[in-house]
């Protein structure tokens, strides 16, 4: 991170952004977070992977109730809303197929507890220094920013491979409750539109606690540094699958915690769906209808919730696809 580039004089999400970019698109392009977010890992070794996110979630969110009433952290503070280890112990019952209870006592975590790997021992033990030893905790919330913004962007995305790989797709969501987030405010499960109200509430309260301290942001802004370098040691050591693809990945497997560029920076070439209308008769047929509608409803779509070219503009392309088709059941019924 070079501080000479950052003015952190700019509120902490907007430094963030500008801190991170270089850490961020070096984690999501390693080769583990290409396996997770194609849903090729083995389901074993998925598994393995929320077992260690377990206890990553775990540790920071005691560190966080801990240090609750924190200026900085006091803010951005909503269990409720933002909690993520007791889905994520759900799931692992699950996929396991034992009782919620006894799935610590399975010889996979058994085995992970007494070798834990040394990307996963730092990760936790660094939680720890700063729930526990640290003057200062506020660097809590540069792991709070990069886990749980990563998981309302691209995990939605991530959700669906992972159902469809290991045969979990259901009504109830059993098996991806993970992924899942509550309406800001209310006890709904919250749409993709739902999720970015939330990214913007967390990204205000960060802000907010922040506030116009810069060496609190700059000692924040390189703690998400470590954060994304910390979450790469998780993917490197991620097993290689028994089948296992060699293109990149086109989906960020923290998604997209930082805010979103200007509308101008969306636009790469223009999208033609629409087919051409018959000459004479002037008359269009329903898929030359849907297509403008579809091409109108993805470039506003993007426009709203802020896309990117490249690799990160794929997912924002399949999640309003997704969208559309769900427009589209509803309008036709």
């Amino acid at each position: 991170m070079a501080n000479a580039q950052i003015d952190f004089t700019q509120p902490l999400a907007s430094v963030l952004k500008v801190a991170t970019s270089v850490a961020h698109e070096r984690a999501e392009q390693s080769q583990g977070a290409g396996w997770l977010t194609r849903g090729e890992l083995d389901k074993d070794e998925y598994i393995r992977f929320l077992m260690m996110l377990f206890h990553v979630y775990n540790n920071l969110e005691v560190a966080l109730e801990k240090h609750s009433a924190h200026p900085t952290l006091a803010s951005t503070y909503n269990p409720t809303l933002l909690s993520r280890a007791p889905s994520l112990s759900s799931d692992i019952s699950f996929l396991l197929g034992v009782p919620e209870s006894s799935w610590e006592d399975h010889p996979v975590h058994k085995y992970l507890q007494s070798n834990p790997p040394a990307p996963f021992s730092a990760y936790i033990s660094r939680i720890q220094h700063l729930a526990n030893e640290a003057e200062d905790p506020s660097p809590l919330l540069a792991h709070a920013y990069v886990r749980y913004l990563g998981d309302l962007s691209g995990g939605q995305v991530i959700r669906r491979r992972i159902a469809k790989a290991y045969g979990i797709e259901r009504d109830d969501g059993r098996g991806t409750q993970f992924y899942d987030f509550r309406q800001l405010g209310k006890d709904k499960p919250a749409n993709m539109g739902d999720m970015r109200k939330i990214k913007v509430w967390f990204r205000d309260m960060m802000n907010q606690g922040a506030g116009d301290d810069a060496s609190r942001k700059q000692t924040i802004a390189e703690e998400a540094v470590k954060v994304f370098e910390l979450n790469e040691g998780l993917f490197k050591i991620l097993k290689e699958p028994a089948v296992a693809s060699s293109q990149i990945s086109a989906v960020a497997p923290l998604g997209n915690p930082s805010p979103p560029p200007s509308p101008t920076a969306l636009v790469s070439k223009p999208i033609l769906v629409a087919s051409a209308p018959e000459p004479e008769e002037k008359v269009y047929s329903l898929s030359s209808v849907l297509g403008v509608v579809l091409a109108v409803g993805i470039a506003h779509f993007a426009l709203v919730i802020g896309g990117f070219t490249g690799a990160r503009g794929f997912v924002k392309l399949e999640a309003a696809q997704h969208w559309f088709d769900e427009l589209v059941q509803t309008v036709m019924g």
